[in-house]
């Protein structure tokens, strides 16, 4: 294995000793990768890591090198993982998901491109670069399949052109696409349809080392469901949230808030979070359900002004109804006609109670430390507004 950083190519045995300490101009996180890295090949026993917030307050994790390993390798037999393949690491070294693709690169001796987890990943790689296996939050990848599906339009800018093909080339040379850390918007969903290389949907924690199942998201064998990988085990609890056991999780029951339907082959769908549950008049509203309906409409009807905004539902205190089901849009208000059209379009999506009674506005949602919206904080900002 060797990682690569702009330009520069760190072998093993120059990783062990520390040969890019002095080199000049690395940036926080290549300095962040390497140094775990160095730890990892030194035979360190354990490692902390501290979740990304995005469920409740940032903490650290204390994961074994067994549990590291073991998903590494489970990857690997899923995704058909090979030695000598190239995977580019473009999530921040500092959390799981960075550190995990530099483990399966020790583990599975891939060849590692580390660039800057920046939202254009591709913007640096050299001319003739080729990659096999990677893994993206879902803005990169959206960011990267904006640019690659020009290809297909009407662009009257050939050097907009060339670039798409070259994005199209990279992503549709890959092995295995991995895309988490965050939901999967329907505009993302219909884009990764068109793409020829594998693309998964993880699901996965801290607490896990990662991923413990993948969803396949284009091709014949696309699906809504997570299969979970070799060795683990999962089942539900009393409030029907999935629990998991791997060695992963070093052989011990990780119990979740996440409600799931889990089916007779073993594979399970993902309805949403049991602590984002509204109850509104006496109906349990599940927040992602209406996210999904919003994003769908917001693919649907771009003329309504939601497509490129973020957004996410929350429940507000009502005297008649307990609680009532609102939608917090970033940025500036829409037009009062794209509101109502929009509200509408809504409610002929969603069952009764279910749909947003109104949009609030919010000028920039807060952010974990991780880029995903920090739901709590821009709940806070609104009520001092």
């Amino acid at each position: 294995m060797y990682i690569e950083v702009g330009g520069t190519r760190y072998s093993a045995d120059e990783i062990r000793a520390g040969a890019w300490m002095a080199a000049p101009g690395l940036s926080a996180n290549a300095r962040a990768a390497l140094d775990f890295t160095q730890a990892w090949l030194r035979g360190d026993a354990s490692f902390a890591v501290r979740t990304s917030g995005s469920t409740g307050d940032p903490k650290p994790i204390h994961l074994t090198r067994q549990q590291m390993e073991a998903s590494a390798r489970a990857t690997g037999a899923a995704l058909g993982l090979a030695s000598g393949q190239v995977a580019l690491v473009a999530l921040p070294a500092h959390y799981i998901a960075g550190r995990m693709m530099l483990v399966r690169g020790c583990v599975l001796d891939l060849e590692m491109l580390l660039v800057e987890p920046a939202g254009d990943p591709f913007a640096d790689l050299a001319e003739g670069a080729h990659i096999d296996f990677a893994a993206f939050v879902p803005l990169q990848l959206q960011t990267l399949l904006d640019v690659a599906l020009v290809a297909s339009s009407d662009s009257c800018f050939p050097e907009d052109t060339a670039r798409a093909f070259r994005y199209r080339r990279l992503l549709d040379g890959m092995r295995a696409i991995l895309v988490g850390g965050g939901p999967v918007g329907a505009t993302l969903e219909t884009q990764i349809a068109q793409l020829a290389a594998p693309v998964y949907h993880t699901y996965g924690m801290t607490e896990t080392a990662t991923h413990v199942a993948l969803r396949r998201m284009n091709g014949p064998d696309a699906t809504g469901r997570f299969a979970p990988l070799p060795g683990v085990a999962i089942g539900a609890d009393a409030r029907g949230c999935l629990h998991v056991t791997g060695p992963m999780t070093g052989g011990a029951m990780i119990q979740t808030n996440d409600l799931v339907e889990i089916h007779r082959d073993g594979s399970f769908a993902w309805l949403g979070r049991w602590d984002n549950v509204i109850n509104s008049g006496g109906v349990k509203v599940q927040v992602e359900q209406v996210e999904a309906a919003a994003a769908q409409v917001a693919a649907d009807q771009p003329e309504l002004g939601l497509a490129r905004r973020r957004f996410f539902v929350a429940g507000l205190p009502d005297e008649r109804l307990g609680q009532e089901v609102v939608m917090l849009v970033e940025g500036p208000p829409l037009d009062d006609d794209q509101q109502s059209q929009l509200l509408w379009a809504l409610g002929q999506e969603l069952p009764r109670y279910h749909a947003p009674r109104r949009l609030l506005y919010l000028p920039a949602f807060a952010d974990t430390t991780t880029g995903k919206i920090d739901r709590r904080q821009s709940m806070a900002s609104l009520h001092q507004a």
